[in-house]
């Protein structure tokens, strides 16, 4: 059976997303999972790195859920979740410049700045991070900040903190050359980490300035991630290499 089903195709900073309007239910549950790894297809399908799901919600104004193109379903995105709020607004699923947002990892509050009628851009607060082992989560008795870890035969400094999803973060040398297509999947899977991982991959540019290439767990290197650029600013200042009101470069 052919189902006709109206989507937007949507980017923040190039991390790019499927949007579906799906209060009425019209994909099936047991379904998403397989059409998500179907329509994030590059070459054969619409091509994406997730599938965003708009829902009603009883504790905010909507509720998003997120398939990563390998299927998986993540707690939260924060390109993601901007490209939601432009959407539900401009049709007409709500009609606030302050939204409330329902997530895996709690109701997010995003402000949107108008342009006439269309939005110009949203605003989100993520939250405050998280370096509790059972809130990233990661199988350790306590922070893990600085702390080595082992792959591919090497061993790496790394900090694991949680913005609402998982993150791990290395800082490196040189961004550019760092090998992130062999040790990004290596920490993705890592043992220590039983729901997979995001990394980050982080050079310091000077005080006020970071360049970052991300991993993304179920999708692999993205432009940008807006959760793993918060991580990694977190990490950065909790490690005392950057000054307040740091930048971040993506690739």
């Amino acid at each position: 059976m052919v189902r006709r089903i109206s989507f937007w195709k949507m980017h923040g900073l190039g991390n790019d997303y499927i949007v579906i309007d799906n209060r009425g239910k019209a994909l099936i549950e047991e379904e998403l999972p397989n059409l998500a790894v179907k329509l994030c297809k590059r070459r054969i399908g619409i091509g994406a790195d997730g599938l965003l799901l708009v829902y009603h919600s009883q504790r905010a104004d909507v509720k998003m859920r997120i398939f990563n193109s390998d299927g998986s379903e993540a707690e939260m995105c924060g390109n993601g979740i901007r490209c939601l709020a432009k959407y539900c607004f401009e049709n007409g699923l709500v009609w606030k410049t302050s939204l409330l947002v329902e997530t895996l990892a709690g109701v997010k509050v995003l402000d949107l700045k108008l342009e006439g009628d269309k939005v110009k851009s949203v605003r989100v607060n993520m939250g405050s991070p998280s370096f509790k082992p059972e809130e990233i989560p990661i199988k350790w008795n306590d922070t893990f900040i600085d702390k080595p870890i082992h792959v591919g035969g090497t061993t790496l400094k790394a900090t694991a903190l949680s913005m609402g999803n998982p993150h791990c973060v290395v800082f490196v040398e040189n961004v550019e050359s760092y090998p992130v297509e062999t040790v990004g999947p290596l920490l993705e899977n890592h043992e220590l980490f039983p729901r997979r991982t995001n990394v980050e991959f982080v050079q310091v540019s000077s005080r006020k300035l970071l360049k970052v290439r991300v991993w993304e767990r179920g999708v692999g290197e993205t432009m940008a991630c807006g959760t793993g650029a918060c991580a990694s600013a977190v990490a950065a200042k909790v490690l005392g290499k950057v000054d307040g009101g740091t930048r971040r470069k993506g690739f």
